[in-house]
């Protein structure tokens, strides 16, 4: 490890700062409901939407949450000679607009679809030919206005399969449709984006939610590959903005166990939770999953956050998020083995920020556990998950923050840049997987938001960094540069660096990088206040 103490550091303790307005505010939860696609694709008609809508009602699903009905692809008719798009003459010849009248008729509201390029998925991969130009590209302002304002929808899906196929740039093409949002006055309209990949920090500020995965499909393959596509995102997600993990396949041939796993995890990680099978025809059990209001809870916590990989144990994942209230003393926690085999979780309650008496809830199967002493112990099947509510006497300060956890202000998913910052999976790290490409421009860094300290002062901040040639790092809290360090070279290895900073009480903002050239691999940080120091100034593990 390199301890390194320079001089010149700010002395004093920043006061604290007034709370977060954002913190208080009131935010949308993820979006509830039902779509289209999943089951029927592109064969829908006016009679099946409104009778999955009825049977909504009927199966009580709508006094669960779930108000939404999307129609996704497939409604297309026809442009006129002024470019106007009507509904298909026979799947819905009475139009658009009675349908989402219907929908409102139910106390539901109403969702739609199209493409940000020319033609739809439908046309491409169902060769539905009214698919072909029924694309918002080049009619966003008129197609918006028509869906939004006199068909009068809530909610609009856009896809991106036309926007691939004439190579358009991602957040050009959905800015332009925002702005044609923007221009309906309709203030309450959900927007989802999807590319089915995460589409970049730019999302945020035009969408509700965004796919950060490809299609779903009733299997547990596709199941686990999106879990494992969203594990560590957690950092772009809250606010009321949501990383969507695609429509729900419960219902439609998983096993018990599997639907548990889906929806559990669907919930603990605030993806939309959209069902997309028969709702004449849903069995009991999935029914009953789809209805579990501890699990529902979990989703529409008014906190909106996403849960994090605390701690890997074997091939399993500890995920974990506060709930009710931030850094309060109740927090969710899922135990998820998406392995074949049994695993063995050992998680000590201080890993997960919990001290004192801690008691568990079972979400799933509603039950209490009573006490748990200082670890979770328990063996989880194979494919399945357990999700408990922890509640605790003591709420710890962290002392350690993965590189997973952070915000990276440059990061997607479309594989377009070489040199993409992103994460990678690394045998050295110590949660498996680290941050690459870090800097060589002063936006490209790695930023922990809500680093938290009680009381504030003098800390010392350990970075576990990984490199095979000298590279700079810089650190910034609170907006102000406070160390920068040069010739850091690990040998490919994962190696430490320590120098002093000063945090203020609450949440301080930590950030690292190099403004004109590449900084090592992050693996992760850990914070300690001068009285977790041995007499050799050494942080104590």
């Amino acid at each position: 490890m390199r301890h390194l103490l320079l001089a010149g550091w700010m002395g004093a303790a920043l006061l604290a700062s007034a709370p977060c307005a954002a913190q208080n505010a009131k935010i949308d939860p993820p979006l509830m409901g039902w779509s289209s696609w999943n089951t029927y694709r592109v064969n829908i008609n006016q009679q099946l939407i409104e009778k999955q809508a009825d049977a909504l009602v009927a199966q009580g699903l709508k006094e669960a949450g779930y108000l939404y009905i999307n129609v996704d692809d497939g409604f297309f008719g026809h442009r006129d000679a002024t470019g106007e798009m009507h509904a298909h003459p026979t799947r819905f010849p009475n139009g658009m607009k009675v349908v989402a009248d219907y929908i409102h008729s139910l106390g539901l509201r109403a969702g739609i679809y199209s493409d940000a390029g020319g033609n739809t998925c439908g046309s491409i991969w169902d060769n539905d030919a009214n698919g072909v130009g029924a694309g918002l590209y080049g009619h966003e302002r008129q197609d918006i206005d028509l869906y939004l304002k006199r068909w009068g929808y809530d909610f609009i899906k856009i896809d991106y399969c036309g926007g691939q196929e004439l190579g358009l740039d991602e957040e050009r093409r959905y800015e332009a449709i925002h702005q044609a949002i923007l221009a309906t006055g309709r203030h309450d309209v959900s927007i989802n984006i999807c590319r089915w990949a995460f589409p970049g920090t730019w999302a945020r500020r035009m969408a509700r939610s965004w796919r950060v995965s490809s299609d779903i499909n009733p299997s547990w393959k596709s199941v686990k590959y999106i879990i494992d596509k969203n594990l560590y995102l957690s950092a772009y997600a809250g606010g009321g903005h949501y990383n969507d993990m695609d429509m729900l396949e419960i219902g439609r041939g998983l096993a018990p166990n599997e639907e548990e796993v889906h929806f559990g995890m669907w919930c603990i990680m605030s993806s939309p939770l959209l069902i997309g099978c028969d709702l004449t025809t849903i069995p009991p059990s999935s029914l009953t999953l789809l209805k579990n209001e501890e699990l529902i809870a979990l989703n529409q916590d008014p906190l909106g956050l996403q849960a994090y990989v605390a701690a890997r144990q074997g091939k399993g994942y500890a995920l974990v998020k506060d709930i009710g209230s931030k850094r309060g003393l109740t927090r969710a926690v899922a135990l998820y083995n998406p392995s074949d085999s049994a695993c063995r979780f050992s998680v000590p309650l201080s890993q997960l920020e919990l001290g004192g008496k801690v008691t568990a809830r079972d979400l799933i199967h509603h039950q209490e556990l009573g006490d748990l002493g200082h670890t979770i112990t328990r063996m989880v099947p194979p494919r399945s998950v357990l999700i408990w509510k922890l509640t605790a006497e003591q709420r710890l300060e962290p002392t350690s923050y993965e590189a997973e956890w952070a915000y990276l202000p440059c990061y997607d998913d479309l594989g377009k840049n070489p040199k993409q910052i992103h994460y990678e999976r690394s045998a050295g790290s110590s949660g498996g997987i680290k941050v690459a490409n870090v800097g060589g421009k002063p936006e490209n860094y790695v930023e922990w938001p809500e680093v938290y300290s009680q009381k504030g002062g003098r800390y010392t901040l350990t970075v576990s960094y990984g490199c095979d040639k000298p590279r700079r790092l810089e650190v910034t809290v609170n907006g102000e540069r406070q160390a920068a360090v040069d010739n850091l070279d690990s040998k490919g290895s994962i190696d430490t660096v320590t120098v002093p900073i000063n945090l203020r009480p609450g949440y301080n903002q930590v950030r690292l990088g190099n403004n004109y050239g590449w900084a090592p691999d992050i693996d992760r940080i850990r914070i300690a206040a001068p009285d977790s120091h041995n007499r050799k100034g050494e942080i104590r593990e």
